[in-house]
């Protein structure tokens, strides 16, 4: 029977005699008249509400969140009767964060609050499947031999077998199976490859842990026990914004969103807060009854337009010459024309405008920029970490320095007290430029196409045109032509300096030299005066707030083919007004925003460093375009991508010919490694005696050992 609810019962209770006989001959005249029918009305009702009313009726009230591909980590009430969940609603216990700012709470969104009809939608899979050929075959040799292991090995060692249930994929074909079973196919197929081919042959690989730090850590520490590969994910679905590795060394590590509300000056970058940061919109809508200005740069009219004070829509993927533009006003009018002190303090602290690079002969009489010029170039035979500890000029003395906190420093002993930022008595010198200076011509390349197509969209942004050729001042230092990066960005941004020679722009409204207001109107269609008006608007709130503007970028800036050139152009803007790590300042990367809190600890348990160390790790995108054969597939050739000035370096050479290059020189983990069994190789040079590097090496240069990477 049906259970009552407190509710039901009480009513129950409190019902005249009148009312039990009245109940009683409505439910006689249903059964007699309309048996399978639920009853709507009822003689004294005009509307019986019973079913409305169960369906809000619960038993208790449990607290949860939904980690469906979204790492709001939103708090909810979830209702549960019999064991199910029937409605949710948000939790309203957050913590205050104080009477001058808007509360966290309620945070979630519409999709929170359907998620329960999701838990129980019919699509959603609750037991294990298996192709039906593969079933069969296993479960015969399974009785047959006794033994899981031996039953996969003769099935997999067998290429008709083999073949027949690997041609069955992707044709349906899938029956249910038990859970132990399941488990037995998946340890037996481990076993079976670990002894066989070796532990690098397995590999795991997981959604954002984020997501579910338990489930993740569980399946790597498996991975990382048994000696597999666990590969990355953020890559591997583009939402890895790379440029956050390559400018800052990490990975994401952006402010919270409540942080939106000290901005001055917010643009919205290619995200969509309102529909992708839905629990924290109300940050960005609240801050502009305080002033704050939210500027969206979109191509479409976005739920993040309707909020803006103003809108830029540049034609998809053509963001970056809009930034490229803004930052050519900034460095004009803040740094040439007028310098603000802020901005060049910080600049001389926390980037490295400051530094020297060295200024190459090229092949047409110019030059290309090089290398870094480090503390190894000045003492040849000095410390090894000399090589990572790159030199700046100070301005006080004019000599080449080392400042603190360079690479050298992390990791070298004599860099001891040295990881830090503090400059002492150095005044790291910005530029070279000074009456009367020494110059060179340098060469860069150009990747813009010169003239859009007819309808006025931009051309085919991937096609470099040429090189353009402007002048940088140089001094040298340890018998190299030199110049800092500050006037390398300068010439790069085409801002010119009164004595310089070279190809520079006549004003911002020149459209054919590359990076003006004007050129980038041509490819974006933004107009010229908007970009000039964005950019000192966000330059002069930077320098009257200390870095309170704020850029929040995602997903429409970040999922193209040369998102990293995109995202720098932005992370320029940022650290040329000293944004980056104010608060209400800097990046914030919201295509969702990746957090595992407790980091320490979770990153012991995933990766087994209790047990064994080093874990194997390889980047996701180069095994799956290994593994799955992508590379014989791919016409796209690595020089296609060479710059006018890269004078040759990838001519001839395939994508797949530069992951193995990365592999064999130790840039890049790859896995698996060698073309032998790992176990096996252990085992002979532990036989051998010999040192395992000098083994290895051995091996590899006789031929005997090759990389797996090489033959995928």
């Amino acid at each position: 029977m049906r259970r009552l609810t407190a509710r039901q019962k009480a009513e129950r209770a409190a019902m005249t005699a009148a009312d039990r006989l009245l109940a009683a001959g409505t439910a006689l005249r249903r059964t007699d008249t309309t048996p399978d029918l639920r009853a709507a009305y009822r003689p004294d009702q005009r509307v019986n509400d019973e079913p409305y009313r169960e369906r809000w009726a619960h038993d208790k009230v449990v607290r949860s969140t939904h980690g469906v591909n979204c790492t709001g980590s939103c708090s909810w009430k979830v209702y549960v009767k019999d064991g199910l969940i029937t409605w949710e609603t948000q939790q309203t216990d957050y913590p205050s964060v104080g009477p001058d700012r808007p509360e966290y709470e309620p945070r979630g969104c519409p999709r929170g609050a359907s998620f329960s009809w999701y838990t129980y939608s019919p699509p959603r899979v609750r037991y294990p499947h298996a192709r039906g050929v593969l079933v069969e075959m296993y479960r015969e040799a399974r009785a047959r031999l006794g033994d899981p292991v031996a039953a996969w090995a003769e099935i997999t060692g067998d290429p008709g077998r083999r073949r027949r249930y690997q041609a069955a994929r992707g044709k349906g074909g899938l029956v249910r199976i038990g859970w132990d079973e399941a488990l037995e196919i998946a340890a037996a197929a481990h076993v079976h490859t670990l002894v066989a081919h070796g532990p690098d042959r397995i590999a795991g690989f997981s959604p954002i842990p984020a997501m579910s730090m338990a489930s993740h850590a569980v399946g790597a520490r498996f991975m990382s026990l048994i000696g597999a590969p666990m590969l990355s994910f953020y890559d591997w679905y583009a939402d890895l914004p790379i440029a956050s590795p390559q400018v800052f060394g990490d990975q994401t590590d952006v402010p919270e969103s409540g942080d939106w509300w000290d901005a001055a000056y917010l643009m919205l970058w290619g995200s969509n807060v309102p529909v992708t940061r839905t629990p924290d919109a109300h940050w960005m809508t609240e801050a502009r009854y305080r002033g704050q200005k939210v500027v969206v740069v979109s191509p479409d009219y976005s739920d993040a337009a309707k909020f803006a004070d103003e809108w830029l829509h540049p034609h998809p993927g053509t963001d970056g010459a809009v930034a490229m533009a803004m930052g050519h006003v900034v460095l004009t009018e803040f740094f040439v024309r007028r310098q603000v002190p802020c901005f060049t303090d910080y600049v001389k602290r926390f980037t490295d405008l400051p530094f020297l690079v060295e200024m190459e002969p090229g092949d047409d009489g110019g030059h290309v920029p090089g290398a870094f010029v480090t503390a190894a170039d000045l003492a040849p035979g000095g410390d090894a970490a000399d090589r990572w500890r790159p030199l700046l000029l100070d301005g006080r003395t004019g000599a080449p320095v080392v400042p603190n906190g360079t690479l050298g420093e992390r990791w070298s002993p004599q860099g001891e007290g040295r990881w830090n930022l503090d400059l002492g008595d150095v005044d790291p010198l910005l530029s070279l430029y000074a009456d009367g200076c020494r110059t060179v011509e340098t060469v860069l390349p150009r990747f813009e196409s010169t003239h859009g197509d007819a309808d006025g969209a931009p051309g085919d942004a991937a096609a470099p045109v040429g090189t353009v050729r402007r002048s940088v001042p140089v001094t040298t230092v340890a018998g190299r032509t030199v110049t800092t990066v500050y006037d390398l960005l300068l010439a790069r941004y085409g801002v010119h300096r009164p004595g310089l020679p070279g190809q520079w722009p006549a004003g911002y409204d020149d459209a054919e030299e590359p990076c003006t207001p004007a050129w980038q109107e041509r490819l974006t269609s933004v107009p010229a005066g908007a970009v000039v008006r964005a950019a000192r608007e966000f330059a002069t709130t930077a320098e009257k707030t200390r870095g309170r503007c704020m850029i929040v970028m995602g997903a429409g800036t970040n999922h193209w083919f040369h998102s990293d050139t995109i995202y720098r152009s932005f992370l320029a803007l940022l650290a040329l007004t000293g944004c980056q790590g104010v608060n209400g300042g800097g990046w914030a990367h919201y295509v969702g925003q990746e957090k595992v809190r407790p980091y320490a600890g979770w990153q012991q348990m995933q990766t087994a460093a209790d047990w064994v160390r080093p874990s194997r790790q390889m980047a996701g995108t180069p095994y799956w375009f290994l593994h799955t054969d992508q590379w014989r597939y791919e016409s796209f050739r690595a020089d296609a991508l060479t710059a006018p000035t890269a004078r040759g370096l990838f001519t001839g050479l395939h994508t797949v010919d530069l992951v193995a290059q990365s592999a064999r020189r130790g840039w890049m983990p790859s896995y698996p490694t060698f073309s032998e069994n790992p176990l096996e190789l252990g085992r002979r040079v532990r036989e051998s005696g010999a040192d395992p590097g000098a083994w290895v090496a051995s091996r590899l240069a006789d031929g005997s050992l090759r990389f797996a990477c090489e033959d995928p």
